[in-house]
């Protein structure tokens, strides 16, 4: 059975394009893993692959989630993983782009096997002093305290959560989930672009030229109540903004491409700890255009 290939980056890297040519040499399907283009009417914001490219191989999971829905990486995971298996039952390679970290991490890896939050247990203890909630993380998981950044509140408390939630030591739940997902990622194979940072700031600001030329604006406007997921896409805010007559056109198309940039920095560093991906650093030569994407790694 063809072996699903992933193709990761930050935004405005080049996934898509890379994505189209693995599939084109693989006879493969695209699907999608960035958490925006999930939305309908977000295609233009979200830099959805255009109906052009989308005619010439299938692409799976774009625009089909109402901008009403809510959606995170489990929801997002139950829906890929059917298509995935789809895609690979009918002799097809499965091409998946996007650069939402936590998605792809759950569709690689799933969920680690951590308690969720409990607001009665987090009401506790937010009331409490972080000098306290140091102190017991220290009696209960010394090791978990000893690697745990100590000033950040979040930090502690989640650790602390976990100790409490389950009655295990959050560093022994932390270890095994490393343990498995080295195993895992052994048979995993993808790629992650990686530009120079100029490099990526000018196609970012490329791409929000042509968003706000494209009809974002419009885009925007139509947009009746969104979920709060969905109200976290850049642009979103931005645009509304400026539609409101808070800021205009110039200061919102700074916004957009401040916002990105920061986006992209915190997807960098998700990648670089994701190991077994492979990094491709496109080439452009004298003509612009990036170079011809490596052959792919065994599929079968």
């Amino acid at each position: 059975m063809n072996k699903p290939i992933y193709i990761c980056g930050p935004t405005a890297s080049g996934k898509s394009a890379l994505a189209l040519e693995m599939a084109a040499q693989l006879d493969g399907e695209i699907v999608n893993a960035d958490a925006f283009q999930l939305y309908r009417g977000l295609e233009i914001v979200s830099a959805a692959p255009s109906l052009e490219e989308r005619s010439r191989v299938p692409h799976h999971l774009y625009g089909v989630l109402d901008p009403t829905e809510a959606a995170d990486a489990g929801s997002y995971m139950r829906l890929a993983l059917p298509v995935i298996s789809d895609i690979q039952r009918r002799g097809r390679t499965p091409v998946i782009t996007g650069g939402s970290g936590l998605y792809l991490k759950f569709l690689t890896h799933g969920p680690a096997p951590l308690p969720t939050g409990d607001a009665v247990l987090r009401a506790e203890l937010a009331a409490r002093p972080l000098e306290d909630l140091v102190a017991e993380l220290r009696s209960l998981d010394p090791v978990e305290a000893a690697r745990t950044a100590l000033q950040n509140r979040r930090f502690v408390a989640r650790a602390l959560e976990i100790c409490l939630l389950t009655g295990c030591k959050a560093s022994e739940l932390r270890d095994q989930w490393e343990a498995k997902t080295r195993d895992l990622s052994a048979s995993l194979q993808g790629l992650v672009i990686r530009r120079p940072r100029p490099d990526l700031h000018a196609r970012i600001a490329e791409r929000t030229r042509a968003m706000l030329e494209g009809g974002a604006r419009e885009e925007v406007a139509a947009l009746q109540s969104v979920s709060p997921n969905c109200e976290k896409a850049i642009g979103v805010r931005e645009i509304r903004a400026w539609l409101a007559g808070e800021i205009d056109r110039a200061t919102c198309g700074d916004l957009i491409n401040a916002a990105t940039r920061q986006y992209a920095k915190r997807q960098e560093s998700w990648f670089r700890r994701e190991h077994w991906l492979s990094v491709y650093q496109p080439e452009r030569p004298q003509g612009g255009a990036d170079s011809a994407p490596p052959m792919p790694m065994d599929s079968q």
